[in-house]
């Protein structure tokens, strides 16, 4: 039997792969219109996978654009480490599936981003982001320095009224989707 985030979890994997409309382009139309993405000089980011949201359009501009990116570099524990991303071409294999880049900066380098952007499957109204279910990312999201934005990266749909929480779950300030950013109560 699955518990209440495992059955969430499971829904929202099946609307994703059944709603394949392309995302790049329009989180990176979303993300160059905000404040926070314009001034930030280093912005902790990820490599989307299948069918989450495509991060590879604003990866490749913000790079462009001469901002500092940091990719998450998975340990074997789950937690995450964090590298400068050095270009597509130059990321290297990670644990399941990832791509990571070459250099890992250690756990702390989450600490030194003025800007988070993190995966989720969803989020609701009050800032509870709902992960894959593995830790990984409220372990780093525990570390971001107080007053540094966290946003989630969400199809609209995937924005809903609440979801359930556990006391180590880590609040997000926003979500950003291929057509706007939601400012979250919790978070503001």
């Amino acid at each position: 039997m699955f518990s209440p985030k495992a059955a969430l979890r499971h829904e929202l994997l099946a609307a994703r792969q059944a709603a394949a409309a392309p995302t790049g382009p329009g989180l990176l139309a979303t993300a160059r219109e905000q404040a926070e993405v314009v001034a930030a000089g280093r912005i902790a980011l990820y490599v989307s996978m299948g069918v989450e949201p495509q991060t590879g359009p604003l990866i490749d501009w913000l790079l462009a654009s001469g901002r500092e990116v940091l990719l998450p570099v998975l340990y074997a524990d789950n937690d995450l480490g964090w590298g400068i991303a050095p270009g597509a071409a130059d990321l290297v294999p990670g644990r399941l599936g990832l791509s990571e880049p070459p250099v890992d900066l250690g756990a702390d380098a989450i600490t030194t981003a003025e800007l988070v952007i993190c995966p989720a499957l969803a989020v609701d109204l009050n800032g509870v982001r709902l992960g894959r279910g593995g830790g990984s990312y409220d372990r780093a999201l525990a570390r971001v320095s107080p007053g540094t934005p966290v946003w989630a990266i969400v199809r609209d749909a995937e924005i809903v009224e609440s979801l359930p929480a556990d006391p180590h779950d880590r609040p997000v300030h926003a979500a950003l989707t291929p057509t706007r950013l939601v400012r979250l109560a919790r978070g503001n």
